[in-house]
């Protein structure tokens, strides 16, 4: 574990405590509080991205440490477009969401600013992560709505919010074109950088992996509905498994060693 003395770090733990101040709020029923400190927190995670831009002058999307600083800012806006325009529910969840995601930037991944490899200065390199990440905060915000219908808790929400099954469902049918898509234009850039849209990258073979289980996903719940939501739910879990397996082991293991080992 590493404490970060400097104002990048200051900002993380900022937003952090602000989140969970939010989370705390909200889980006593303080809605508007929590509400106010969510975008507080949005706010400085928003302040910490733009500072780490300056700083490294690139786009901050390069390695683990910037991805999950990137993670933590885009928290809020999910939040904020699934409560208003899907009516989905667990803005306590989405805030503790935040606080996880900004955990490994503040406290395990080093911090250090490093030089784009010239693979990564193609104009293809932020749209193809900062796709992958949007769909990301989509997906596991549906795992924790998976968890709570295969927990059978229903939420204290307004009765106007549809119930987590149901919003598992949209958030994954808004998270998998996104996932798509950052499939596609990592294979276009693939073929740009090295000559060929496939190498059989572990780092490629997880990304495909996880887009192929949540095709499962919709697959099961087109022949069986609503009928068996536990087993939906357990399919929305294991996609976003593999997501982690992706995001996480595929860069940090020896095992994995690939064309992706810089986002480590």
């Amino acid at each position: 574990m590493e404490i970060k003395y400097t104002i990048q770090g200051l900002l993380i733990y900022a937003t952090i405590a602000t989140y969970l101040l939010a989370f705390v709020a909200t889980i006593a029923r303080r809605s508007r509080t929590g509400h106010a400190l969510f975008l507080c927190g949005f706010v400085l995670a928003t302040i910490a991205v733009i500072y780490r831009w300056i700083h490294v002058q690139h786009v901050p999307l390069q390695n683990l440490f910037e991805v999950f600083l990137f993670l933590g800012a885009a928290c809020y806006p999910i939040s904020w477009f699934s409560r208003r325009v899907l009516r989905i529910g667990g803005q306590w969840a989405d805030m503790l969401i935040g606080v996880i995601v900004l955990f490994p930037a503040g406290f395990i991944f080093n911090a250090e600013p490093m030089q784009l490899p010239p693979a990564l200065q193609s104009p293809l390199f932020a749209p193809h992560v900062a796709v992958y990440m949007f769909s990301y905060v989509f997906m596991l915000k549906a795992a924790f709505q998976a968890g709570e219908q295969l927990l059978n808790k229903r939420p204290r929400i307004e009765q106007t919010l549809i119930p987590p099954e149901q919003a598992t469902y949209e958030l994954i049918a808004i998270g998998f074109p996104l996932l798509t898509l950052g499939l596609v234009l990592g294979s276009w850039w693939g073929k740009l950088a090295w000559g060929r849209s496939w190498g059989w990258d572990p780092k490629e073979l997880w990304s495909l992996a996880s887009w192929l289980l949540y095709v499962g996903y919709f697959h099961w719940r087109y022949m069986f509905g609503t009928r068996r939501p536990r087993l939906n739910s357990v399919w929305a879990i294991a996609g976003m498994a593999a997501i982690i397996i992706t995001l996480l082991w595929v860069n940090l293991s020896r095992i994995f060693a690939g064309l992706h080992s810089y986002a480590s």
